[in-house]
């Protein structure tokens, strides 16, 4: 194995990103970013894999989301700088594995926007307007792609907006869980209620781990903004474990809520499972829980449609993407080339395949980064790098990569015939770059 390349800026250099994000800062981006719209979709899903006690494969979810989280925290305080997977694996085993890994998170963003179109198409829209799926998967995804191109403002304020109005439809299905329950409607069994009729307990928290395993990602984009907080060492460990437990707590109560008010059956054939917990309760006008859901979901599908279509267009512009995708509207300045070709690549997948097929695939793709990542951070062990970074025990790592090997083992064949399909479009792409870089030096 060759040995680990360090990073090319010295540990003190200046950098051409303004440092402003404060752990509370910080903190807030992650939370806004973890706490999205795969809770809104998946429960029902959840439900149907592993029973009515949703709240395991989350918590488990969450376990398995903490251990690759550590081995992040250790290498962004290591390497603060803009990257992410894609840096430490190309510093751990070179551009082809760099590559590959950014490929994925590239692949990975794509599909998300597709299960997050299924998804808004679904229940939550029904209760304003019933329309065939396909039809509004088309609609959804073409407008987010217009209002991509025309320019997207992003700021704080508008990050917390977003995140408050999440956060308040999953606060609002635990206080009407809570309250069915107190009435006498719920059913507390159901919590403790786990397996199929098919699979038994532990193969039914696994299924329903790897879906619930979507609703935790989000914690990886972080690292690409720790060049840009002043103090990446003691913010980022803070902020990322922090938004992480809080996610986690938040979740478990939203799928036990959700467990105890609505029969798991009920809850496994909906699309739109959280309104049930509102239908169920009354009182409250389920047009409004909609409205909130439909905004997570758009939220959700833009954000990472413009970090998806900004990513192609910056491996384009480092050659490793064909360079067409770095074409730029004259007047907006936006990168309308890789808007098309990552919007197209998004409606193909939404129209191909249903939530959880979608949500499947993106897991499995991100579980080959969270290996490459995992097992970069031992290869990088030994450059010893500063020494005031945040430091994992050794086992975490080792541990994050089993738990991706054993998450990927649950995955059915179907989704991994749509994953091999992109790692050796991504190997394939991966080998040309790194052939061109190697002629360049």
């Amino acid at each position: 194995m060759n040995a680990p390349r360090t990073s090319p800026e010295k540990p003190d250099a200046p950098t051409s990103l303004k440092k402003e994000l404060t752990t509370p800062l910080l903190y807030f981006f992650i939370l806004g970013d973890v706490l999205g719209a795969g809770v809104y979709v998946l429960v029902g899903e959840v439900a149907a894999d592993a029973g009515g006690a949703v709240w395991v494969p989350l918590v488990v979810a969450l376990c398995l989301a903490l251990l690759t989280a550590t081995s992040y925290a250790e290498l962004a305080t290591k390497y603060p700088r803009a990257g992410g997977a894609s840096h430490y694996a190309t510093l751990a085993y070179g551009p082809f594995t760099g590559f590959v890994a950014g490929f994925c998170m590239l692949a990975a963003g794509v599909v998300s926007v597709a299960a997050l179109a299924r998804g808004f198409g679904g229940d939550y829209l029904s209760e304003f307007v019933t329309l065939p799926v396909v039809l509004v998967t088309v609609v959804f995804l073409v407008a987010l792609a217009l209002l991509n191109a025309r320019g997207i403002s992003e700021s704080t304020r508008a990050n917390a907006v977003a995140t408050v109005i999440e956060v308040s439809g999953l606060l609002l299905v635990i206080g009407l869980g809570a309250w069915i329950v107190l009435r006498g409607d719920g059913d507390l069994g159901r919590l403790t209620d786990l397996g199929t009729e098919s699979e038994g307990p532990v193969l039914a928290v696994l299924s329903g781990a790897v879906l619930a395993y979507y609703s935790f990602v989000g914690f990886e984009t972080s690292v690409n903004v720790a060049e840009e907080t002043r103090d990446p060492r003691r913010s980022y460990p803070r902020a990322l474990f922090g938004a992480l437990l809080t996610a986690g707590a938040v979740y478990a109560l939203v799928g036990a809520a959700a467990a105890a008010a609505v029969p798991t059956s009920k809850l496994a054939r909906s699309t739109g499972p959280l309104l049930e917990v509102v239908r169920t309760a009354g009182g409250v006008p389920t047009w409004l829980f909609s409205a909130i859901a439909l905004v997570a979901v758009a939220n959700g599908a833009l954000l990472t449609g413009i970090m998806s279509s900004r990513l192609a267009y910056g491996m384009a512009r480092d050659g490793l993407l064909p360079r067409f995708l770095t074409a730029v509207l004259p007047g907006r300045r936006t990168p309308w080339a890789a808007i098309a070709a990552t919007t197209a690549l998004s409606l193909l997948l939404a129209l191909t395949g249903d939530v959880s097929t979608l949500a499947s695939t993106l897991v499995l793709l991100l579980l080959v980064v969270f290996f490459i990542v995992n097992t970069s951070l031992l290869v990088l062990r030994r450059d010893p790098g500063r020494a005031d970074h945040f430091k994992a025990p050794v086992v975490v790592p080792v541990l994050g990569a089993a738990s991706c090997v054993g998450l990927a083992t649950q995955i059915e064949g179907a989704v991994w015939l749509r994953g091999l399909a992109v790692l050796a479009v991504g190997a394939v792409l991966g080998a040309v770059a790194a052939l061109r870089l190697r002629r360049a030096r």
